[in-house]
């Protein structure tokens, strides 16, 4: 922490003794700057910050209750402690100053030891605030590193038991974010995606496939067409995924990190029409999260190539989602998907794992094209 000599005092008055008084009494400690009137202090402290304002109230022009508001109005100088100078020493006067913010209220005229010592008092204080705030944001630092560990440990668990996963938890991941930050600006989603809720759905979506390690080798590594016993073992996948996380977000509670990775690996299969699986949810049964996760992972498992078929072009994936639009997926995701289609094709070329998917991203087949464009 910084000690006194590091520390910015500004004066604020019009009356050149009471600068002069200050001046002298606080430069021996501090670095002291000076203003005579509210619209420069405003100038020279959006400039360079001070680590304390004394402030007159009885100015000419913007009084000192006016530059006050206004530094408590701005995240940059909301935090200055403001210690109010004045000869109105009358109780609403001082209230209303506390109101506006001030940490403190110094009668004129003033002895220069107290006025000195009420400085160092709040900026001890600041000093202690200040540090707590490293403090604090060192700790949530910490948390979040931890909670990407984790994500990025069992996201990698379900990479070992499916090779094809690596790529694909790259690519959707950022599939999920792109298309949750269009739709936040939709009224229907306004009210629930917010940057806090995209950052926990962009590291919570590596998990959607995390079930598939409770999935038989036999079924999961296939090379061909799964058989619909096989195709029934497979769907478990999500109910292991779901159960595993539910296990972790009981303890950690509902706005633990994992909540959203819970639903996803549940909900990422079900269809807007109902047709999905494990439950068969539709429409707005199924939570946003999911329904992000389903085209997402459609698109990315269209232009991906698997051991069973060849990559699609980009344009193929796209006609395809556009014609799934209210039955396979939420209308207003399709939408803002048709929106971002570019965005997603520079994603998949980005984090391809083969050159084969790299250059039939790069591809166009104008007819599958002209069908999804307005």
């Amino acid at each position: 922490m910084a000690d006194s000599s590091n520390f910015t005092v500004m004066v604020v008055d019009d009356t050149e003794i009471n600068i002069d008084i200050l001046v002298e009494t606080l430069s021996d400690k501090y670095d002291v700057s000076v203003a005579m009137d509210g619209e420069s202090a405003l100038q020279d402290i959006a400039e360079n910050p001070p680590d304390l304002i004394l402030l007159d109230i009885m100015m000419p022009g913007m009084d000192g209750y006016q530059v006050c508001e206004k530094l408590k109005s701005k995240d940059m100088t909301r935090n200055i402690p403001v210690i109010f100078l004045t000869a109105l020493a009358e109780e609403r006067n001082e209230a209303r100053g506390l109101q506006l913010g001030a940490v403190d209220y110094i009668t004129k005229p003033f002895s220069p030891e107290l006025v000195k010592s009420r400085v160092h008092n709040q900026l001890e204080l600041k000093r202690y605030r200040d540090h707590l705030e490293e403090l604090v944001k060192e700790r949530t630092m910490e948390l979040e590193l931890t909670q990407e560990v984790t994500i990025e440990s069992l996201a990698t668990l379900a990479e070992y038991r499916d090779p094809e996963t690596g790529g694909h938890i790259k690519r959707t991941k950022r599939y999920v974010k792109a298309l949750a930050e269009r739709l936040k600006n939709y009224p229907k989603f306004s009210g629930f995606l917010n940057d806090t809720i995209i950052e926990m759905l962009y590291k919570s979506a590596p998990l959607h496939d995390i079930g598939k390690v409770g999935v038989h080798d036999n079924i999961l590594l296939k090379p061909g067409k799964l058989t619909s016993e096989e195709f029934e073992e497979m769907k478990k996948h999500t109910t292991f995924g779901c159960d595993a996380l539910r296990t972790a977000t009981k303890k950690l509670g509902t706005e633990s990190f994992l909540y959203f990775a819970e639903e996803i690996a549940y909900t990422h299969h079900e269809k807007w029409d109902g047709s999905g699986y494990p439950r068969g949810l539709k429409v707005e049964e199924i939570p946003v999260s999911g329904r992000l996760m389903a085209l997402a992972d459609v698109y990315d498992a269209l232009i991906s190539k698997r051991v069973y078929k060849p990559p699609f072009p980009h344009s193929k994936a796209v006609a395809i989602i556009f014609e799934g639009k209210g039955q396979h997926f939420d209308p207003d995701m399709v939408d803002a998907f048709m929106e971002l289609k570019e965005n997603f094709r520079h994603i998949a070329m980005e984090f391809a794992d083969f050159e084969e998917e790299r250059k039939m991203l790069s591809c166009f087949d104008f007819r599958s094209l002209a069908q999804t464009d307005p």
